[in-house]
C-alpha cells in the first residue's frame, strides 16, 4: 500500500515528499499563479501532506513497538528474584510490615 501511495504522489521517500510540499507552498505564496494552478497546487499539497502524515504515523508506531520491547526486556532483567517465604539470615521470618525499615541487627 505504501508503494501505491508513493506512486500516487510521485515521490517514494518522506524527504522527497516534504521537499515537493515545501516547493508547492513557496510557489503558492510567492508566485502570481492563476486560480486553477493554485487549486491544483493545493490538491497536490494535500496528497503530499497525507502521505507524510502516514509515513510519520508508521514510524511512530514502529518506534513505540521498539520502546515497549526494550522496556519489557529491561523490566525482566532488573526484576529481583523474590522468595516470599525466605527467612532472615538468623532463620526467623522477616516481618515486612514495619514500613520497610532497614534493620542492621
Amino acid at each position: 500500500m505504501a508503494a501505491k501511495k508513493a506512486t500516487e504522489t510521485g515521490v517514494s521517500t518522506f524527504e522527497g515528499a516534504m521537499g515537493e510540499l515545501e516547493a508547492l507552498v513557496e510557489a503558492m505564496e510567492n508566485d502570481q499563479l492563476p486560480l486553477e494552478d493554485l487549486v491544483s497546487h493545493y490538491e497536490k499539497g494535500a496528497e503530499l501532506l497525507r502521505h507524510c502524515e502516514k509515513v510519520l504515523s508508521s514510524a511512530k508506531e514502529r518506534i513505540e513497538l521498539i520502546e515497549v520491547g526494550n522496556s519489557s526486556e529491561k523490566d525482566l532483567a532488573s526484576a529481583p528474584e523474590e522468595d516470599d517465604a525466605s527467612p532472615s539470615p538468623d532463620g526467623s521470618p522477616v516481618d515486612e510490615s514495619i514500613d520497610d525499615d532497614i534493620r542492621l541487627l
